[in-house]
């Protein structure tokens, strides 16, 4: 135990088992305190960053970004290196404070740790290359200049990170934004401070006289200050009513921002796809981590041709599906205890509304934390199973005549994360006409693990993205630079121009682009149109 309560920009011990800060006389809203969603338990309590402090932190973030933007990528490079280094050594013990923090087995946390690090290695290792200087072509009538693009980076990005993935979600903004040059400020969710406490220090532990990646804790005002600060760029993962408020927050400083928000993420099963596989998809990607996944399968559309097989063996599946806490667990409780109120609204709607439970006690709805499997079918068009995000452990299964009307139905909401496709033949075709910025096919989420695949939705689910070449510039400016060669034959940027110069302008574009403006024949009218 310590006996201080510090402020998650100083060093901290390692957070290696569950601790609590004696508060020093702080109490309420100038503390905040951390509870296991399993065991109810304390494990951790944090000083909360107030305007003064979140203003701090960006300063100092100022000062130290331009030492590490001059670094180049190379030097970068190396200190993202070791940091990864770290993380990777000590992959269990980071584990360890997501699982007490929101509740998920030790092993899915292990995996999130896992893919955060490739991430990493992807980012420092490809930034170069996508961001680094490059000549690019001057076209005919700028001959005489070099024309070179390269991507800058911004200064100070802000981040406000999710509970649900509280590693692997905000380390796709903040590990691309420091790759591309960027220090980062970090307001992690308030149900998971530690793990982002934790990521500070194991930077700090490679860069210890720096301020590279701080963290500001706090609740929804913690947020607001950092919105309202002096950064570059805000990148905000959650609800997409809070991302509404944060672009509004931002606007008042025209901060630009990257919304990764909900969304309500079809699966569509053809009448040729592999019935076994799409139902394993189906109970993993619904089911893994509470259901608490914004690209989690939340809607199935399935072809009339496979239906019953295909409810068969997910009701099956789901019955090897235990949650709650300890041994042989598949999940664990929610992380959120309101989100249970959420499910069982959605539930009783679908059913009043004539939805068929296959799997799942809806009886014992609310009862606890814990929300065991429910799968249902039949479910009208407009419950709220259907139309808004749930965030846990229910999939509502719906059969359709054909993937026409598949594609039709899972376009029919204002979302657009993330989707999933399986079929032997048409897997590419369907993926192309779904309304989501990433889809898998004949898996499922499989995009999320691919570091060079861009992340992010349209609609209602936000708009940027992270991971890939468009995550590095997402987090930068294009600087182009046009410099003179030689004189130019034409000189055209100048009130000396004359009359001749533009008659040979005028030949030259008539040359280079007349062709181009000459219509098409049109085919004859048939006779009697």
């Amino acid at each position: 135990m310590t006996d201080s309560l510090t402020r998650p920009e100083r060093t901290r011990p390692e957070l290696s088992r569950p601790e609590a800060l004696d508060a020093q006389g702080a109490t309420g809203d100038d503390v905040l305190e951390v509870h296991s969603p399993a065991t109810g338990d304390l494990v951790g309590a944090y000083a909360v960053d107030d305007d003064d402090s979140v203003r701090a932190a960006v300063a100092r973030a100022r000062e130290d970004a331009a030492w590490w933007g001059g670094l180049g990528f190379e030097g970068r490079k190396e200190i993202l290196d070791q940091w990864r280094g770290v993380i990777a050594r000590r992959a269990g013990q980071l584990a360890d404070v997501v699982h007490r923090e929101t509740g998920k087995p030790h092993s899915d946390a292990m995996l999130e740790v896992a893919l955060t690090v490739d991430h990493l290695a992807w980012a420092a290792k490809h930034a170069p290359k996508v961001l680094g200087s490059r000549k690019v072509s001057s076209g005919p009538l700028m001959a005489n200049q070099a024309a070179t693009l390269e991507y800058l980076p911004l200064g100070v990005i802000g981040v406000i990170g999710p509970w649900n993935y509280p590693v692997f979600t905000p380390m796709g903004s903040i590990g691309y934004a420091l790759a591309a040059g960027n220090a980062v400020v970090f307001k992690p969710s308030e149900l998971t401070p530690g793990v982002g406490v934790w990521l500070a220090d194991a930077l700090r532990e490679v860069v210890p006289q720096r301020h590279l990646l701080q963290v500001v804790v706090g609740r929804g005002e913690t947020g607001a200050a950092l919105c309202g600060s002096a950064i570059d760029k805000l990148a905000f993962t959650g609800s997409t009513a809070t991302g509404k408020k944060v672009m509004a927050a931002c606007a008042q400083n025209l901060t630009p921002v990257l919304i990764e928000a909900g969304g309500k993420d079809p699966l569509l099963v053809d009448e040729d796809a592999d019935v076994a596989a799409a139902a394993d998809a189906t109970v993993w990607g619904a089911f893994s981590n509470a259901g608490q996944t914004c690209i989690g399968v939340e809607r199935v559309y399935v072809h009339e041709k496979v239906y019953a097989d295909f409810v068969g063996e997910v009701t099956r599946l789901a019955g090897d599906v235990r949650a709650g806490s300890g041994d042989g667990v598949k999940y664990g409780p929610m992380t959120m205890p309101s989100q249970v109120d959420v499910i069982k609204g959605q539930v009783e709607d679908a059913v009043a509304k004539g939805a068929t439970v296959t799997f799942g006690d809806v009886a014992d709805l609310g009862q606890h934390r814990t929300v065991q499997p429910i799968v249902l079918t039949d479910v009208p068009a407009d419950s709220t199973a259907i139309t808004e995000e749930t965030f846990g452990p229910t999939v509502a299964v719906t059969r359709v005549r054909d993937m026409d009307e598949a594609v039709e139905l899972a376009n029919a909401t204002a979302y657009g994360l993330g989707s999933t496709v399986f079929s032997k033949a048409r897997g590419p075709e369907l993926a192309r006409r779904l309304r989501s910025g990433m889809t898998a096919v004949n898996g499922v989420i499989t995009f999320a693990a691919i570091p060079s695949l861009p992340f992010g939705g349209v609609g209602d689910s936000g708009f940027g993205r992270i991971h890939g070449e468009d995550g590095l510039k997402e987090f930068t400016y294009a600087k182009a630079v046009a410099r003179q060669r030689f004189k130019p034959p034409l000189a055209l940027t100048t009130f000396a121009r004359t009359a001749k110069t533009d008659t040979t302008l005028a030949t030259i574009v008539n040359a280079l682009h007349g062709g181009a403006s000459q219509l098409p024949k049109l085919p004859k009218r048939p006779k009697g149109a």
